[in-house]
């Protein structure tokens, strides 16, 4: 949630992420940060490359969580929650990720340390996650993609 909230005040989004506005945001950012714009020497130079990362970062990071994004991908992420077990999972802070059987990663954010215990205690972990998780918790589609060996 911290990044999010960090991402979203970077981008000046108060509630709902609408993509048009995002990229003009985005737009209007990096013209601001390009590394370019500063000559070699330029005590900005540094922060400019730390900033335009961050601002790139935090790009790719709020579009996939645009509403836009999540209802184009949603007949795919449907698929894999009902037809594809989870492989692995991991929680850290309040974020839990779970890597699915057919590869994919989602992230689950707030997702806290009681919930996720209950869900490792739970004897049916894909059906705790369908019933208390998934229905839940806001989510993204990692660009890590679990690869077959």
């Amino acid at each position: 949630m911290k990044r999010i909230n960090e991402y979203k005040k970077l981008f000046g989004v108060e509630n709902d992420l609408e993509l048009k506005t995002l990229k003009k945001t985005y737009r209007d950012l990096v013209k601001e940060w390009h590394p370019d714009k500063f000559q070699n020497g330029d005590a900005l130079q540094e922060e400019a490359e730390i900033q335009s990362r961050k601002i790139i970062d935090g790009y790719h990071f709020l579009v996939s969580m645009a509403p836009e994004t999540i209802e184009a991908n949603l007949e795919a992420y449907t698929e894999t929650i009902t037809n594809s077990g989870i492989a692995d999972y991991t929680h850290k802070g309040l974020l839990l990720e779970i890597t699915f059987v057919d590869g994919s990663i989602y992230e689950y954010f707030g997702v806290t340390k009681p919930v996720y215990i209950k869900m490792i205690n739970s004897d049916k972990v894909n059906r705790f996650a369908k019933r208390n998780i998934y229905p839940n918790y806001t989510y993204r589609k990692t660009k890590r993609v679990l690869e077959n060996a």
